[in-house]
C-alpha cells in the first residue's frame, strides 16, 4: 500500500472500482485513508472491495468505502452523484475517472455504429457528465485532484484501435481544457496513461498475448495513487505509468 500518503479526512470518487486498475486504486486511496465512493455497474466486485477496505481498516484503522452501483451511460444517475455527495459531505477531495470501454479492434469501416457510440458514450460523455457534475465539489476542497484515466492509444493511434483512440484522444483534450479553466485554483486535473496491464480490457484487445508479461493492475494503481496527494503541483499534463513521469500532451511511441 502507498504508506507515505495521508489522504485521511478526504473524499475520493473512483468509477470503474469493481476491478483491475480501479478497484486496487480504491483499496490504495482507502488504504491511505481516504473514504471512497466507489462506482462500478458491477455489485459483486464492489461487494468483494469492501470487504477488502474493512479487512484493511481492522488492523490499519484506516479507510471506508460508499458502494454506488451505477452504469456511468446513465447520465441522470451520474447528473444525481454530485448532489448525493454534496449533501452527504459538502466537497470532494479526489476525482478518479476510470472507467471505460474497449469497444472492438476493426477498420474504421466495419465498426457497426452502435459500438462506436457506446465507446464515446462511455468513454467520453459520461466522462463529460462526471466532471460537470463533480467539478463545483472538487472546487470545495482546499486541495482538489482529478486523475483522468487516458491511454497510449490516444497518440500512437494504431490501426484497427480508432474508436478507442479517438474517445482517449477526446478526454485528454477536456483534460487539458479543464486544467487550464482552473489553473489558479487549488485544484489540479491530469490525464494518466496506465500502459500495458493486465486487465480484461488489455485480454480482450490482445487476445494472443501472454498476460504474465505484464505488470499487475495492483502495480500500477500504486503509481497512480500519489497524484491524489494534497502536495501535488502538476496540473494538465499526462503521467506516463510506466516510466513515471508527467509528460506535456505527448507519449513517447
Amino acid at each position: 500500500m502507498t504508506s507515505s500518503l495521508n489522504l485521511s479526512g478526504r473524499v475520493a470518487v473512483v468509477t470503474g472500482a469493481s476491478r483491475g486498475i480501479g478497484y486496487f486504486i480504491a483499496k490504495e486511496l482507502a488504504a491511505a485513508g481516504a473514504h471512497v465512493v466507489a462506482v462500478a455497474r458491477t455489485i459483486g466486485g464492489l461487494e468483494e472491495l469492501d470487504d477488502e477496505i474493512k479487512a484493511e481498516k481492522a488492523i490499519s484503522g484506516k479507510g471506508e468505502a460508499t458502494l454506488v452501483p451505477l452504469d456511468l451511460a446513465d447520465g441522470a444517475g451520474v447528473d444525481r452523484l454530485g448532489g448525493a455527495i454534496h449533501e452527504r459531505w459538502g466537497k470532494l477531495d479526489i476525482l478518479v475517472a476510470n472507467a471505460g470501454v474497449l469497444g472492438v479492434i476493426s477498420p474504421l469501416g466495419h465498426v457497426e455504429a452502435k459500438v462506436f457510440e457506446k465507446v464515446m458514450a462511455v468513454n467520453v460523455n459520461s466522462t463529460w457528465r462526471l466532471i460537470r457534475s463533480v467539478d463545483p465539489l472538487l472546487r470545495l476542497s482546499d486541495a482538489g485532484r482529478a486523475i483522468i484515466m487516458s491511454s497510449g492509444a490516444a497518440h500512437s493511434a494504431k490501426a484497427f484501435w480508432g474508436p478507442y483512440a479517438a474517445s482517449k484522444a477526446a478526454v485528454e483534450a477536456m483534460v487539458r481544457s479543464w486544467a487550464d479553466e482552473t489553473k489558479n485554483l487549488p485544484l489540479r486535473i491530469n490525464a494518466v496513461n496506465p500502459g500495458a496491464t493486465r486487465t480484461a480490457m488489455r485480454a480482450q484487445a490482445v487476445p494472443g498475448e501472454d498476460p504474465k508479461i505484464l505488470p499487475h493492475p495492483s502495480e500500477i494503481a500504486r503509481k497512480i495513487v500519489p497524484l491524489a496527494s494534497p502536495e501535488l503541483t502538476e496540473t494538465g499534463l499526462i503521467f506516463d505509468a510506466p516510466t513515471e513521469r508527467f509528460l506535456r500532451y505527448r507519449l513517447p511511441e
